[in-house]
């Protein structure tokens, strides 16, 4: 990436795959920085970032995941009410709703119920391997690192086996109409598919409803009308699947690759969960998240007007060398990896963080005990999706 560039390209590869010394030049330069992109001011430096999650009185969430802005009106009319996707999630409202909905949710999030999946979601990588294991290779991304993650959301949140690949199929298509530009046309298979997923949770909430079983989607059902409403139910749902089957998978094909890179592979089991949040900062699958100004704030001298969108690059904060010392380096024993913010901070904290971490561990304990001898096939290209706020390998063929 040339060291002249002004802005986020966000059509660009290097946005996902490698805009640290673009990033690094920001935190020194211009801190707050305006992105014609964007259409966005982005905060860059850790503290900027971290007291911004933390302050959700000047920096609201309120429809700030409802990344909408760059569909075409004909897309926005398919939609109709559905082009505000998100509008009651937990993390794109602020209190009290925010406070209402994240004690539903965090009910099914206990310490208990986490450690209780941890050997469901063993059994499933297991299980996966004893399969692959013969063969000698695979596409990690593909065979290896989606299975287990969203066999195990499905049956958290109460998906039938036979509707996993519709829905995977559905969640990716979610995820590149909301989150990933898009030219016109494709825009609008998008939002068919998303319109027909929208349908099935909306069903399966119904399902729930005449017929509870042992699920979140039941647990959540049973909330409609005394603490929840059905479009914040089906929302919660949509959502949570988005991250089993997306987000977390994402994460592990990040870290396996970094992990190979720097000769690390298999990481000693004490040195996992470590090594879970090196990787967590140095190539996280979040970038960061968007937040309204909800008045003028002044920042380092430049001035957010209110009603502004703002990013906030946990990305870059990840890479801020007044909290992380050589931050470009990967460092298995850093002493302070978990202050990474890929979680977010504050109110907002991922809800999902202790189950994203126990599944990194768990399937980075497995993967090493089985395949100890995992390599990287030789001269292959790496390449990324291009997206506003992920990062996730296309794909990463490997064997051992």
């Amino acid at each position: 990436m040339s060291q002249d560039i002004e802005d986020f390209d966000v059509g660009a590869d290097w946005h996902v795959a490698a805009p640290y010394d673009f990033l690094r030049r920001l935190r020194h330069e211009r801190p707050v920085f305006h992105s014609a992109h964007l259409g966005a001011y982005v905060l860059t430096r850790y503290a900027d970032v971290r007291a911004a999650y933390g302050d959700p009185r000047r920096f609201s969430s309120r429809g700030s995941l409802t990344i909408s802005r760059s569909l075409t009106d004909e897309t926005r009319a398919k939609l109709g009410e559905h082009g505000s996707f998100l509008s009651s999630f937990v993390a794109n409202v602020d209190p009290p709703d925010h406070t209402r909905l994240r004690r539903s949710v965090s009910r099914a999030f206990t310490p208990r119920a986490v450690a209780a999946m941890e050997q469901r979601f063993r059994r499933l990588n297991e299980d996966m391997l004893d399969r692959l294991e013969p063969r000698g290779h695979a596409d990690f991304v593909a065979e290896i690192g989606h299975e287990p993650s969203i066999k195990l959301t499905a049956r958290f949140i109460g998906v039938p086996e036979a509707d996993e690949a519709f829905v995977r199929a559905h969640v990716k298509d979610w995820f590149q109409l909301f989150l990933s530009p898009q030219p016109a046309g494709r825009q609008l298979e998008l939002a068919d598919s998303f319109l027909e997923y929208l349908d099935y949770v909306d069903r399966l909430v119904a399902a729930r409803a005449k017929d509870p079983r042992e699920d979140f989607t039941s647990l959540m059902t049973a909330l409609i009308g005394a603490e929840l409403t059905h479009r914040e139910v089906v929302e919660l749902i949509s959502t949570i699947l988005l991250g089993g089957n997306d987000t977390v998978p994402n994460q592990l094909g990040n870290t396996v690759l970094r992990l190979l890179r720097e000769d690390c592979w298999p990481v000693p089991p004490t040195m996992i969960p470590n090594a879970a949040e090196e990787c967590m900062r140095i190539d996280g699958a979040s970038l960061g998240s968007f937040r309204y100004a909800a008045e003028d704030v002044v920042l380092h001298g430049r001035r957010i007007p209110a009603g502004s969108l703002v990013l906030l690059s946990t990305d870059s904060a990840a890479h801020d060398e007044t909290v992380f010392p050589h931050p470009d380096e990967f460092q298995l024993d850093r002493p302070n990896a978990d202050d990474h913010l890929v979680f977010g901070y504050g109110i907002h904290f991922c809800v999902g963080a202790a189950l994203g971490r126990l599944q990194l561990r768990t399937a980075l304990e497995v993967l090493g005990r089985r395949l100890p001898a995992l390599r990287l096939e030789p001269d292959q290209e790496i390449t990324y999706r291009r997206s506003l706020v992920g990062r996730g390998l296309t794909a990463l063929p490997v064997r051992w």
